[in-house]
């Protein structure tokens, strides 16, 4: 899918992103709304590792199965 740096990189992009949401959104009181960006953030992260370990399982049992 995308390359392994890409991957980390779209990771730490979105890590610094919602902490920044958060931190905007805590200091204007809103910090329900906050914690709620903060899980919407996780959850995006974690689709992205797993379509990556998806990826990985794919490629292992293609060199396993020998299929192309």
């Amino acid at each position: 899918m995308l390359g392994e740096a890409a991957v980390l990189f779209q990771i730490a992009g979105i890590g610094i992103i919602v902490a920044m949401i958060h931190t905007i959104l805590k200091q204007m009181g809103k910090e329900d709304i906050a914690h709620f960006a903060t899980v919407v953030g996780f959850i995006i992260v974690m689709i992205i590792v797993i379509e990556e370990i998806a990826d990985l399982f794919n490629q292992i049992k293609s060199v396993f199965l020998f299929q192309g």
